[in-house]
């Protein structure tokens, strides 16, 4: 079945975030601007999506940090509405990144020096981060250069395609927003959290987003907040806001932040640091005076996908002393890299042991380095920026490829159902997906998983994909009709292995040229 007939003017389609599906949704709390899914079969697409015409392969990192072409990502509204912010300029066939954001106009590099005054960011004591409402990434972009991975996200919203620009400049991104939903990640998941006028109303709904916050920060981690309200007394005029109105937000927010027992760092100029406790030993003995937000009682703390907010503290696991570090001290980077973590020494996750941990690093090492003799691309520095590992379990494959300079979307499947990623077309330059096929089997069509791959891919991006080989041969065909030009290789074991892997490379293909381009 040949699937070259392309849906042309769904160019940019992201499904679970259509802005007409959006709109049946309710406004109150940004709800509508969640994921919301095709239900009905009439509903999904079963055609390839194209690239715009005139799609040219991104720059290589890092030039890509500060260069998108204009064919890729053909929107020039930021350019005119973000002007004065330095985020953006147009020019000629390409867009440039000046690394500007509305709190620093002076440039992310020289923004985070500023905060790396207040907070030690060179320790590897920070390693993960996550923006949230990230405009075009700048702050990920430059965290980068720094040994600290960034996750930044921002709604599909009035500024068109500003994940899709921190994509293109090879920075991870989704598309995102805090609203009713959790965030799609475990507790305790990153060292630092960032808002930079990202318009998220964190005093409101009880504290509900920064509980939020609070859920997926590490102990000890820290939250950074610039922008209004913070410096009320100096932008106020600026923000057209009264002083009466500025200094009531920043006053709820911070009564937020003490009702959580995070502890105020510092504030100085434009920004204001908060840390999250190592613990909550005192916090405990706080809840007996302030009662609001409850500890919360029977809920997973790890579960997110589909999971309402609640407006109750996620408790850190118990401890014996103040300075001990809930869940167990991480080691800094880079040792935390090959560290078993204190999740997994400590037996918290079901059937992972420290020797399960080693074992796949290893599996992982003979893997990769397998990966490379068959795709010699993959060991070119470069070639590939953006990649997806679609069943991640530890993080194996993403761990063996830490020295490249690319980064690795890990995807852990907790859903018995294939839901497209809240991702634009054309995300990734490779896609690694391991016994997917098989995870899913008489669950999802097989077409259906092949069309999302090939729509999040780029043109000339690449897959490999391991599983039983009468899977891959069903693949296979269907590969064939997507235009991607595959083959069957043995297992790194030798051909005795019913497992072997399919690489493939989706050809180069865009819609055609429209009547305006042809002029």
């Amino acid at each position: 079945m040949s699937h070259e007939r392309g849906c042309n003017k769904y160019s940019e389609y992201t499904p679970c975030e259509d802005p007409k599906r959006s709109l049946k949704f309710p406004r109150d709390r940004l709800i509508y601007r969640e994921r919301h899914c095709p239900t009905k079969k009439k509903e999904q697409l079963k055609c390839r999506v194209p690239a715009p015409h005139g799609y040219k392969t991104p720059f290589t990192w890092p030039r890509s940090r500060d260069l998108v072409w204009y064919a890729n990502v053909p929107h020039k509204e930021l350019t005119v509405e973000k002007a004065v912010q330095n985020w953006i300029r147009f020019e000629g066939d390409r867009f440039r990144f000046p690394g500007g954001g509305t709190m620093f106009p002076n440039g992310a590099d020289a923004y985070i020096d500023d905060i790396g005054k207040l907070i030690n960011l060179r320790d590897g004591s920070i390693r993960t981060a996550i923006d949230t409402g990230c405009g075009v990434a700048s702050w990920g972009a430059y965290l980068l250069s720094r040994n600290i991975l960034p996750i930044s996200f921002a709604p599909m919203d009035t500024h068109e395609a500003q994940v899709q620009f921190a994509l293109e400049r090879g920075v991870p991104a989704l598309i995102g927003v805090i609203a009713s939903k959790r965030l799609p990640y475990p507790s305790r998941s990153f060292d630092m959290a960032h808002c930079s006028r990202c318009l998220i109303p964190w005093g409101q709904y009880d504290g509900a987003y920064l509980i939020e916050v609070d859920r997926v920060l590490r102990p000890g981690g820290y939250w950074i907040l610039s922008g209004p309200p913070i410096r009320w007394r100096k932008y106020w005029k600026g923000w057209e806001r009264s002083r009466e109105d500025l200094n009531a937000e920043q006053t709820q927010i911070e009564n937020v932040t003490r009702s959580l027992c995070w502890k105020k760092l510092v504030e100085k100029d434009d920004i204001a640091i908060f840390q999250k406790p190592a613990n909550h030993l005192k916090c405990k003995k706080f809840r007996k005076i302030v009662k609001n937000p409850p500890f919360c009682s029977a809920q997973d703390p790890d579960k997110a996908w589909y999971t309402n907010l609640e407006t109750c503290l996620t408790p850190l696991p118990e401890v014996s002393t103040n300075e001990e570090v809930a869940g167990g001290a991480l080691e800094k980077w880079p040792k935390r890299l090959n560290a078993v973590p204190p999740r997994i020494s400590r037996g918290t996750i079901n059937g992972v042991t420290p020797e399960t941990f080693q074992q796949d690093l290893q599996l992982w090492k003979r893997r990769v380095s397998y990966y490379k003799t068959v795709n010699n691309q993959l060991g070119q520095a470069g070639r590939y920026r953006n990649i997806l590992d679609m069943n991640a379990f530890l993080g194996g494959f993403a761990a063996n490829l830490i020295k490249d300079p690319l980064w690795v979307m890990n995807v852990v499947p907790v859903e018995a159902k294939v839901r497209a990623m809240s991702t634009y077309p054309r995300t990734y330059d490779l896609i690694h997906a391991d016994s997917v096929f098989t995870l899913y089997k008489d669950r999802c069509e097989m077409e259906d998983i092949m069309l999302e791959m090939d729509r999040i891919l780029r043109p000339e991006g690449s897959l490999i994909i391991r599983d039983d080989v009468d899977t891959l041969v069903k693949v296979k065909r269907i590969a064939d009709g997507l235009n991607w030009d595959s083959q069957i290789v043995d297992h790194e074991d030798g051909p005795l292995e019913r497992e072997k892997l399919l690489f493939a490379v989706k050809l180069y293909w865009t819609a055609p040229a429209s009547d305006d381009q042809q002029s």
